[in-house]
C-alpha cells in the first residue's frame, strides 16, 4: 500500500479545526514525482550488525543496493518512496531539511505513523548541506534507525576534493526501553511523536518542578556515568547517562574500522554527523589540521584546528589536506568525559595501517562552546527588528529521570506560538546539571549570543546549551505548521524535554 503525503490529506484532517486557510501551500506534485527527477526508494528494515564479535539486531534505512541513506546532486528534488519493512510502525524525520510541515517525518494528529508494509512518497525541494535522517518514533533511533542525508551544491561539485561521510552512533545490546527504565525513568517513558497526544506511558510529571537541584555528587543509580566539576561553584556535572556497549563510526568500531583510500597531498571534505542518541564527541584529526567550513549544513567562515566538539544531532564539514608524504591518518571521535573512542582511518596507497585501541589514555574534557564562539555564518539572517522574544528554561533531574522545559514535560508543555513572518528570538537557559543540544524542526536559526555576549554566529538547527549556560538564537517564522523543539539527547526527549513552535491558527 502506498500513501501520499498530500495537501489534500492534510486538508481532510484539519478542516474540522478551522485552519484550512493556514495549510502549507505545496503542490500536488507531492503525489506524483516530477518526471525530470528520479525517484529514490528507501526501505526501513531490520538487519544484523556484528559488533566486536557479537550480533546486534538493529534497523537500517537503505537504498535497494544496500547504500545507507541518500546523497543528492545539485538541482535534484527530494523525491523519495519510503517503504516500511521494519515489522512495526515507523516514521523518518529528515533532520536539517525544511520541508512543508506534513512531510517533516513526525507523528501527530495530521500525520500518521507509517504502518509496517506501507510506503509513503515525499517530494520537496531539499536544502543543501550535510544532514541526516532518523526515526522520530519511540526509541527506534537508539537501534540505529538513522542514515546520512547529503545534498550537494554546485560549489561542492566544482571543488577538487574527496568527500568522506562519517555517521557516529552509540550502540547498546539491551532493549532501549529496559535501558531507559534502568535510569529511573517512569514506566513507558514519554511519547515524543504525538504532539499533545500521549502515545504510550502516561506520565504525571507535567507540573513537577524539575529545576530545583542539589549540588555535590549526583546519585546515578549505581551506573558509571562520569562527571566533571564546574570551576566556579564545584557543582557536579553529569556528562554521560549511559555507558554504551560500543561506539560506532559508519557501523564499525576501532576493532574493525573503515579504511578509506586517499591521495597523497589530496584534499578531503569530511562530512561528520553525530547521530548518537546520548553521546557527545570531540572529533580529533590527530596529526592533521583541518578547517570547519560548515555547521549543520550551512557554510561558515573557516575555523582552523585539529579537534572540534560535536553534540548529538550536530554536523560539521571539515576540509583537510592529506600530507604529501602519505601514511595512515586516524579520524577519531572521542567520547566526552570518558576514554572510549571510535573512528575511521584515511590511508594513502601502500600505507601501513596499525591497530588503534578503542580506549584512550585519559578521559576527554566536557564539551564547551569554544568552537561555537568562533563560528561566523557566511550568509547570516537578514538584519531586521525582533518581533517576538521568549526565554525558555531547560530543566530536569537524574532522580527521578525526567527532563523538561520550564518545568513542564511534553503533553503538559507550553507551545511557543508565532505568527507567520515574525522574527523570533529565543534564549535557552540551562538550569540543569547536564548540557542539552536543542533542535528545532522546519527552520534554521542563527546563534546571536552565548552567556549574554553577542556573536555573529553560525546558522544551524541544533545548538548545545551547557550546564548553567545560556544561548540566544533567532529564526524567521517562514514555514507554517506545528514544529517540535526538543533536546536531541533521545533519552531526555523520551522523558519529556520537548515542546512545539506552533503557528497561530494551526491545530
Amino acid at each position: 500500500m502506498t500513501l501520499a503525503l498530500s495537501r489534500r490529506h492534510l486538508l481532510s484532517t484539519a478542516v474540522a479545526g478551522g485552519c484550512a486557510a493556514l495549510l502549507p501551500a505545496f503542490p500536488r506534485s507531492v503525489i506524483a514525482a516530477n518526471p525530470v527527477d528520479e525517484t529514490v526508494r528507501l526501505t526501513v528494515d531490520r538487519r544484523t550488525l556484528e559488533v566486536n564479535g557479537k550480533a546486534a539486531s538493529v534497523f537500517g534505512i537503505r537504498q535497494p543496493d544496500g547504500t545507507p541513506g541518500l546523497t543528492l546532486d545539485p538541482g535534484r528534488r527530494f523525491v523519495v518512496d519510503l517503504a516500511n519493512r521494519a515489522g512495526e510502525d515507523a516514521v523518518i524525520h529528515w533532520h536539517g531539511q525544511t520541508p512543508p510541515y506534513v512531510q517533516d517525518g513526525v507523528i501527530d494528529r495530521n500525520r500518521p505513523a507509517i504502518r509496517n508494509g506501507e510506503s509513503v512518497r515525499y517530494d520537496f525541494t531539499p536544502r543543501s548541506g550535510t544532514h541526516w535522517m532518523h526515526s522520530h518514533h519511540g526509541m527506534q533511533e537508539q537501534l540505529l534507525m538513522a542514515a546520512p542525508l547529503v545534498v550537494r551544491s554546485a560549489e561542492d561539485l566544482r571543488a577538487d576534493e574527496q568527500e568522506v561521510t562519517i555517521l557516529l552512533h552509540d550502540l547498546t545490546f539491551r532493549d532501549p526501553a529496559e535501558l531507559l527504565a534502568s535510569l529511573g525513568a517512569p514506566a513507558g517513558g514519554m511519547a515524543h511523536g504525538g504532539h499533545g497526544q500521549m502515545e504510550h506511558g502516561q506520565m504525571g510529571h507535567g507540573s513537577m518542578d524539575h529545576g530545583s537541584m542539589g549540588t555535590g555528587s549526583m546519585d546515578h543509580g549505581g551506573m558509571n556515568h562520569g562527571s566533571a566539576h564546574d570551576m566556579s561553584g564545584g557543582m557536579a556535572m553529569d556528562l554521560n547517562d549511559v555507558d554504551y556497549d560500543a561506539y560506532l563510526a559508519n557501523d564499525r568500531t576501532l576493532a574493525d574500522p573503515e579504511v578509506l583510500r586517499v591521495e597523497r597531498g589530496g584534499r578531503v571534505r569530511l562530512r561528520v554527523i553525530n547521530g548518537a542518541t546520548s553521546t557527545a564527541f570531540h572529533l580529533d584529526l590527530g596529526r592533521m589540521s583541518g578547517q570547519v567550513i560548515a555547521a549543520d549544513g550551512n557554510p561558515v567562515q573557516p575555523v582552523t584546528g585539529s579537534r572540534f566538539g560535536m553534540s548529538m544531532g550536530q554536523r560539521l564539514d571539515i576540509r583537510l589536506t592529506i600530507p604529501a608524504e602519505g601514511g595512515a591518518f586516524p579520524i577519531l571521535a572521542l567520547r566526552e568525559g570518558a576514554v572510549q573512542r571510535t573512528g575511521i582511518i584515511l590511508a594513502t596507497p601502500g600505507a601501513t595501517v596499525e591497530k588503534i585501541a578503542a580506549t584512550g589514555q585519559a578521559a576527554t574534557e566536557p564539551l564547551d562552546l569554544s568552537l561555537e564562539r568562533q563560528l561566523v555564518a557566511v550568509t547570516p539572517l537578514a538584519a531586521r527588528p525582533t518581533d517576538l522574544t521568549r526565554r525558555m528554561q531547560l530543566t530536569g533531574s537524574m532522580m527521578p529521570y525526567v527532563w523538561s522545559l520550564d518545568g513542564l514535560t511534553f503533553g503538559s508543555h507550553r507551545p511557543l506560538v508565532v505568527r507567520q513572518g515574525q522574527r523570533v528570538e529565543l534564549t535557552f537557559e540551562n538550569a540543569s546539571m547536564m548540557a542539552h543540544p536543542m533542535h528545532l524542526h522546519g527552520h534554521h536559526f542563527q546563534v546571536l549570543a552565548i552567556d549574554g555576549r553577542p556573536v555573529t554566529g553560525a546558522v544551524r538547527d541544533t545548538v548545545l546549551v551547557p550546564m548553567m549556560g545560556n544561548v540566544t538564537v533567532a529564526f524567521d517564522a517562514d514555514n507554517p505548521g506545528r514544529w517540535p523543539l526538543h533536546c536531541h539527547n533521545l533519552l531526555h526527549m523520551a522523558t519529556g524535554m520537548m515542546t512545539e513552535v506552533v503557528y497561530e491558527g494551526f491545530v
